[in-house]
């Protein structure tokens, strides 16, 4: 069968700190691919050399979205990532990254309110969904919103508060000319369509609002806001999970079936762009001003900290786990099994990516099955957290699961903690 020709490439990314974004910056991409007369064209291009007709800029920008072109690369939020492959899009992940990107709560400077515990009863800015016109966008195209939504969860859960606790107030986000909205770079005011509260937060109309970034950041500035609560600041990761964090690296599927070599040749290049980025702090910080949009002020307070050393992709427990269901467990830990599959979760393992079992206590899996695969994580079932404390035979039961996989090296987590006193005793165990 013969291999599809390839004479372009592209890639596209969100306006933050990527190793790909640094990789096209330094021109190591064009540098890679220009033997092969393969060119280089990333969808946040906006000369006539790259997109030669509005309708050709239109088209390539729909494509950040729902990742149907062949021979992309995506570096970019996962909502938009997930979104695509949940419609059907040939995007395949290949690599994982987590970057600080200045994830703040914004306040007026008279609010008072300095840490999480103070959100309680407060108005917040919640960017309303952004309607589309194309159908492929609908379903990720709120970034906003969910942004802002994943943002004061994380938030509110550093004081034990929940959306109950608060009261949202939807603000109106006004798009970036249809088609040549730019998600990734250059041209179009994008972060003041993401964060549409600050003018509603600036008016007195709400008490709050989530932003991420340099240019949101100089954007809050500009209007006399502050930061009230630095959810980078925090230790638990957890709480900072969102859109960019992590971010995937994802790839069309014709890439890795016809081009497997193209894709290890982009990621190489990736992979040096963030070595480079280690020792070259200043270099980096010029690059992110025209990548984020934002002042040489608004990154420096926004990107440090050593983020520069923490570019690189990966698929490592941290960032990704598999989850496998008891019946599946079974399969590959009974004696008689299916070697094939037990394999293949060696070799996932081998790889650096994490392996769960999901759900466990619910069906016929074993401590002893545990005892013959690579797994990193178990999952107890809520039915087992149900009972604790008060029942004692309950709670001896789920200290013992709980011990013997701390025995064999497992990280333990335990679905359905719904009160402080089972959350007591499992952190006791």
């Amino acid at each position: 069968m013969t291999t599809p020709t390839l004479d372009k490439i592209w890639f596209t990314r969100c306006p933050v700190p990527t190793a790909t974004g640094l990789a096209y910056k330094l021109g190591w991409l064009d540098e890679e691919f220009a033997r092969d007369g393969i060119a280089v064209g990333t969808l946040q291009d906006r000369d006539e050399r790259s997109h030669s007709t509005e309708e050709e800029r239109r088209t390539l920008a729909r494509h950040h979205y729902d990742h149907d072109l062949p021979g992309l690369f995506r570096e970019g939020g996962n909502m938009l990532a997930i979104a695509a492959r949940a419609q059907g899009a040939p995007n395949r992940l290949i690599g994982l990254t987590w970057i600080e990107e200045g994830q703040r709560i914004i306040v007026r400077s008279d609010s008072g309110i300095t840490e999480p515990a103070h959100l309680k009863g407060k108005r917040i800015a919640l960017p309303a969904f952004s309607e589309r016109p194309i159908k492929d966008h609908v379903r990720g195209s709120s970034i906003g919103r969910g942004m802002t939504l994943a943002g004061f969860k994380g938030a509110l859960s550093l004081a034990g508060l929940t959306f109950d606790d608060v009261e949202f107030v939807e603000t109106p986000v006004q798009l970036p000319s249809p088609g040549l909205a730019n998600p990734g770079g250059g041209g179009g005011n994008w972060s003041g369509s993401l964060w549409s509260g600050l003018r509603q937060l600036a008016d007195g109309q709400v008490d709050a609002a989530y932003v991420k970034g340099a240019a949101a950041l100089d954007a809050a500035r500009e209007l006399g806001l502050v930061v009230g609560i630095e959810l980078d600041a925090f230790e638990d990761k957890r709480t900072r999970v969102n859109n960019g964090t992590p971010r995937p690296i994802t790839v069309h599927q014709d890439l890795l079936d016809h081009h497997f070599d193209i894709v290890v040749r982009f990621l190489y290049q990736s992979l040096r762009a963030a070595e480079w980025a280690k020792d070259n702090l200043e270099g980096v910080r010029k690059i992110l001003q025209t990548e984020t949009r934002g002042t040489g002020d608004g990154v420096a307070a926004t990107y440090r900290n050593g983020f520069h050393r923490t570019l690189h992709p990966d698929l490592s427990p941290e960032r990704l786990e598999l989850e496998l269901g008891e019946a599946t467990l079974g399969e590959a830990a009974t004696a008689g099994g299916d070697l094939d599959l037990l394999l293949t979760l060696s070799a996932i393992r081998d790889l650096g990516v994490g392996l769960a079992v999901d759900n466990f206590g619910t069906g016929l899996a074993s401590l002893s099955m545990l005892r013959r695969l690579p797994l990193t994580t178990m999952k107890l079932d809520r039915s087992l957290v149900r009972g604790v404390p008060e029942q004692a035979e309950d709670a001896a039961i789920l200290r013992a699961l709980v011990q013997a996989a701390h025995a064999l090296g497992l990280c333990v987590v335990a679905e359905g903690v719904e009160t402080e006193a089972q959350r007591a005793f499992l952190a006791g165990i």
